[in-house]
């Protein structure tokens, strides 16, 4: 039996067009050795195997795009090409197809979201074809279908009605999402001429054709023969659809019931008020385990512990179970379940050591029955890999008092058979081990309760994954080797942050990950597809190249791009420069930089700190030359804030980075270059060759790198998942980014007043591509309110250019306001449209805070503020509110949301 593969697509030089599948002729799924297809004028590519076996065949195959300049294999989207054949029947089976690319739009509306959630209702599906003699298998795909609509097909001859739609062919959907139908076309003549259309199964109507030419079915007068035509998605507009979601922290919901915080069973009622305003989807931050120090600083939830374990901050204690009535635990429950909520800001620290003593206390009680339950015991198995770490992890930092592993003795390295042993049942601190097996089964059962709760209220769940890991994570602890412990994520400096920031978190080894598949991406992708339908990548700009910083400095400017092609000492002659190491690569010290960055302190620096080399020039003494040591010394109080500070500026007064290991070859410019007295203290022909140097490093010539950097990653993980995926890209966004999503079907992100030009002020929502998600406001930013006071020219020129209005702007943000912003962005043609809560409550004098700047989510200058912000109603208050719900349902509505 001889299988004829044809698919048309369009190639640039160097390019070629592979097949790969799941038996020895097709590489058994071994790119390298996917078959080779033949080109054909003018954009067709050809190949056929020959099957040389007796008993019916089933495998799966799919197309790869192969770049032979980069070595790239580009998959087309989706793993739906199966294939069943009896050779006892067929000696030629011909599969015309059709790429499916991973950017189509139809292909989002097969992803968790919706075809799980949001576009569930059936629809109509004839009975399967029983003709027994067919020379043609048609198949097609089309998600966007309205309730008992069907897909038809119409064609040229007599078996396909001779274009007649009062009876066309009704498809039906029997293979996963494609519409397929059997036809005979053995008395045709001719090539058949053929469309499909949409037919409405309840009035018997033929509805409308699709768009573009017709196809072209082959007729082929040989016996034994069959031609199946796939020819992907129905050419039907689909980029009508839209939805409109709401972003809450979980810790931010307030109900009756809430103990101080928002927990997983108060997100059920969210979801009860977000159904009755007609949202669909409903946005949380992450909810990994944060507790590293047991202090105030765990609050943050993007430096989790765990990429896999959920914070106990939102476990539901009366859902657990209830201690005895004499438990003192249990007697004060309510008095300070009343206490902790009355509280304006989330009490963290009061919440969660309450939760885990709770939990403990319960454990206890419950341990025996619990540990031989049939639901545990199957979560237990299913979630080992990280469970069983994770446990040990939390005991040893508790035993040692730090959740730095490398201060952990005997335990600093870990060793997996070692910990097997540690968290053995026979051991004696099993309990402590154990209690964690017990919040973490807990905390997946009520999540799990809440995500099926938002389905059956036709509501999806959207996630967020930290671009990063905290360093003293159990995933660096178990894995260090996909980290590079030395160095530290950041960004670079930008209008909020003149000097960058250090997140202080590992940056990524990718070489080392896609070594092993990306096999702990895709883990952690598998986990949070258990709870989400979609979720937001955080710094998605991080999969193409990273800002990474030295793990011995500290502030963000000491950073420099991660891949990046940088600069090479021959670029400095070609320019007309003599590269001075000393004068470019050490930092630039003066008497009067030191005057002006330490005052009358100058003179003490100088003596304790620096050093006379080549008879006049100052240097920094080389203990002195890291921002850690530097910090450290303000820490034990040896030197003053300002000498700190003074001390940091003249670390960073440098103009280029040398490239480890490039023995003096190579070097990144430090971003900012022209701001530096280093800079400022050249001669003019230096400085302008330096800057075209500057601008080509950071603005021309890392495009291609970058964008192979991201298709060697995004691609991958994308497969590895089928919820939605949208990526926070703001920042110093470049063009290969856009492109790379565009490409791969994955949504933007869209702010206001944060455009990704640098050549207008605000970005208008009416502006959105579709495959976008446009919102006015995010957690790092003020809320709409609290923005409209920051700054009264921006707003005067917002007030004026982007809303519309004459005159001057009001000095507060009116209700209408708020209102005019909200439907600016419900009318956008983007998918998707999210609104923090605030800036929804914002359009209602009656709800809305009485102070705007009470209402932002994370104030990077004040820590002991952020990430504690709490609605100040309760959802069952909210749910009493007809006429704000009403007002705000009917604007959704009138929008078509």
């Amino acid at each position: 039996m001889k299988i004829h593969f044809k698919i048309p697509y369009f190639t640039y030089w160097g390019q070629r067009i592979l097949i790969s599948g799941n038996i020895p002729e097709l590489g058994n799924n071994d790119l390298s050795k996917a078959l080779i297809l033949n080109f054909q004028a003018p954009e067709d590519w050809s190949a056929e195997i020959e099957l040389t076996g007796v008993k019916p065949i089933q495998f799966t195959y799919k197309y790869i795009l192969y770049t032979e300049q980069n070595n790239q294999y580009t998959e087309e989207w989706g793993d739906d090409r199966q294939l069943w054949l009896d050779p006892a029947k067929v000696d030629h089976f011909f599969c015309i197809d059709a790429w499916n690319s991973p950017g189509s739009i139809e292909n989002v509306f097969l992803s968790a979201p919706f075809h799980q959630v949001l576009l569930t209702h059936s629809h109509f599906t004839a009975n399967k074809n029983s003709t027994l003699k067919y020379t043609h298998l048609f198949k097609v795909k089309m998600p966007m279908l309205m309730k008992d609509e069907a897909i038809c097909l119409v064609g040229d001859c007599d078996a396909l009605g001779n274009w007649s739609t009062s009876k066309p062919i009704i498809m039906s959907q029997t293979e996963g999402d494609w519409w397929t139908t059997e036809v005979d076309l053995s008395k045709a003549t001719t090539d058949v001429h053929y469309k499909y259309g949409v037919y409405n199964s309840e009035n018997k109507q033929f509805r409308f054709f699709e768009s573009g030419p017709d196809h072209i079915a082959p007729v082929i007068k040989s016996k034994k023969t069959l031609v199946q035509l796939s020819d992907g998605f129905v050419r039907i507009s689909n980029n009508t659809w839209k939805g409109a979601g709401v972003g809450i922290p979980v810790f931010s919901i307030r109900t009756k019931n809430s103990f101080g915080v928002g927990d997983f069973v108060d997100l059920k009622l969210f979801v009860d008020w977000a159904e009755k305003v007609g949202l669909k989807l409903i946005q949380v931050l992450p909810l990994n385990d944060t507790i590293g120090t047991h202090t105030d600083a765990d609050v943050l939830p993007y430096a989790a512990i765990s990429a896999f374990a959920l914070n106990p901050l939102f476990l539901n204690l009366p859902a657990m179970g209830k201690l005895p009535a004499t438990h003192s635990l249990q007697k004060e429950y309510k008095s300070k379940q009343a206490e902790l909520n009355a509280k304006d800001l989330v009490p963290f620290l009061d919440v969660i050591n309450y939760k885990l003593q709770y939990a403990k206390e319960l454990y206890i009680v419950q341990k025996d029955k619990f540990l031989e339950d049939k639901d545990f015991k199957t979560f237990f198995t299913d979630n080992e890999f990280w469970l069983v770490p994770y446990a040990a992890y939390c005991v040893l930092r508790d035993k040692f008092g730090t959740p730095d592993y490398r201060e952990w003795d005997g335990y600093s390295i870990y060793d997996n058979q070692k910990m097997k042993e540690f968290s053995d049942k026979n051991q004696a601190h099993f309990d402590d081990i154990a209690v964690n097996y017990f919040i973490q089964y807990h905390l997946h059962v009520q999540l799990s309760e809440a995500a099926t709760y938002a389905h059956q209220h036709g509501l999806v769940l959207k996630g967020d994954i930290p671009i990063g890991v905290n360093r003293n994570s159990v995933d660096t602890w178990v894995s260090p080797e996909l980290f590079n412990m030395n160095m530290q994520a950041g960004a670079p400096p930008d209008m909020f942050s003149i000097k960058g920031q250090n997140w202080e978190l590992p940056t990524y080894n990718w070489e080392q990950i896609e070594r092993t598949g990306f096999d702990w991406w895709k883990k952690r992708f598998s986990q949070m597809s258990n709870y989400f339908d979609t979720f937001r990548i955080d710094h998605i700009l991080g999969f193409f190249r990273i800002w990474q910083i030295p793990a011995n400095q500290v502030e963000g400017i000491m950073g420099y791009l991660n891949p990046s092609i940088p600069i090479h000492i021959n670029e400095f002659t070609e320019k007309g420069l003599w590269f001075d190491y000393n004068r470019f690569c050490k930092p630039y010290i003066t008497d009067s930089i030191l005057w002006d960055f330490f005052g009358e302190e100058a003179s003490w620096v100088k003596t304790n700190y620096l050093q006379i080399e080549d008879g006049w020039i100052l240097r920094l003494k080389s203990q002195y030359q890291s921002q850690v040591v530097v910090d450290k010394l303000f820490a034990e109080g040896i030197i003053s804030e300002r000498v700190k500070w003074g001390m940091f500026d003249l670390i960073s007064n440098v103009l280029f980075f040398e490239v480890e290991g490039s023995q003096g070859t190579q070097f990144y410019p430090r971003f900012g270059m022209d701001s530096l007295r280093s800079y400022r203290d050249l001669d003019n022909y230096t400085k302008d060759r330096l800057r075209e140097l500057y601008v080509d490093y950071f603005y021309r010539r890392q495009d291609s790198k970058w964008y192979q950097s991201g298709m060697e990653k995004l691609p991958a993980l994308k497969r590895a998942t089928n919820m939605m995926i949208c990526g926070e890209d703001l920042g110093m966004m470049t063009a290969c980014v856009t492109t790379s999503m565009k490409e791969l079907g994955i949504l933007s992100l869209e702010v206001q007043r944060a455009p990704k030009s640098n050549k207008i002020e605000f970005f208008h929502p009416a502006d959105a591509p579709y495959l976008s998600v446009v919102t006015p406001s995010t957690h790092d930013m003020s809320t709409i309110r609290g923005w409209w006071e920051e700054d009264r020219g921006v707003t005067q020129r917002f007030y004026n250019s982007q809303l519309g209005h004459w005159g001057e702007a009001p000095y507060f943000c009116d209700w209408w306001i708020c209102r005019d912003i909200i439907l600016q962005h419900l009318h956008s043609p983007a998918m998707w449209s999210i609104f923090q809560i605030q800036d929804l409550l914002g359009i209602s004098e009656e709800i809305r805070r009485p102070n705007p700047h009470d209402e932002r989510i994370n104030v990077p200058s004040n820590s002991m503020y952020s990430w504690r912000y709490r609605l100040h109603i309760n959802i069952e208050d909210l749910l009493e509110k007809e006429d704000f719900n009403n007002e705000l349902r009917n604007y959704i509505i009138q929008a078509g949301r």
